[in-house]
């Protein structure tokens, strides 16, 4: 299981999102150009020292990613507002790829269009979305539970 992150434009949601993949051992991609330099202090300050346990792989650009991703395989989800299935409706595979759009746009069309699959979190009529960071964590954890892939916690 990996988080991706297209070109994230706040840098505490993308600490936010690094820390949660570290506890959680899921590895991230994130897909340049980010908002923000990748060593603001915000993105420390949210992720604390957890930033150091995480796998993180930066690609330059969307075709970089899709060049990696295809060579190691597993689909790639989009989460999007207008996805066409629920999260919890959907089997998730232990090799999947989440991918998080921009806080400002979501994902782009052409993104949208390679995603194997779009999914959506079921929200009351006249919200328009969560942070970014809160979405990732609902759907990864619902994508742990479903696959058995949680971490072994210590004793």
């Amino acid at each position: 299981m990996r988080l991706a992150l297209f070109e994230p434009d706040i840098a505490q949601n993308t600490g936010t999102i690094l820390r949660l993949a570290a506890c959680l051992e899921v590895a991230v991609d994130v897909i340049e150009p980010a908002g923000f330099v990748f060593s603001d202090r915000h993105m420390k300050r949210a992720g604390m020292d957890y930033l150091e346990r995480v796998e993180c792989v930066r690609h330059a650009s969307w075709d970089d990613f899709q060049k990696a991703r295809v060579a190691s395989g597993g689909r790639l989800l989009g989460l999007a507002v207008r996805g066409e299935a629920r999260y919890v409706d959907f089997a998730f595979r232990s090799d999947d790829i989440l991918m998080m759009g921009r806080e400002t746009a979501g994902l782009p069309d052409a993104v949208a269009d390679a995603c194997d699959a779009r999914l959506r979190i079921p929200m009351t009529a006249g919200n328009r979305s969560l942070n970014v960071a809160v979405a990732a964590a609902l759907v990864l954890g619902e994508a742990l539970r479903q696959t058995g892939t949680f971490p072994t916690e210590a004793a």
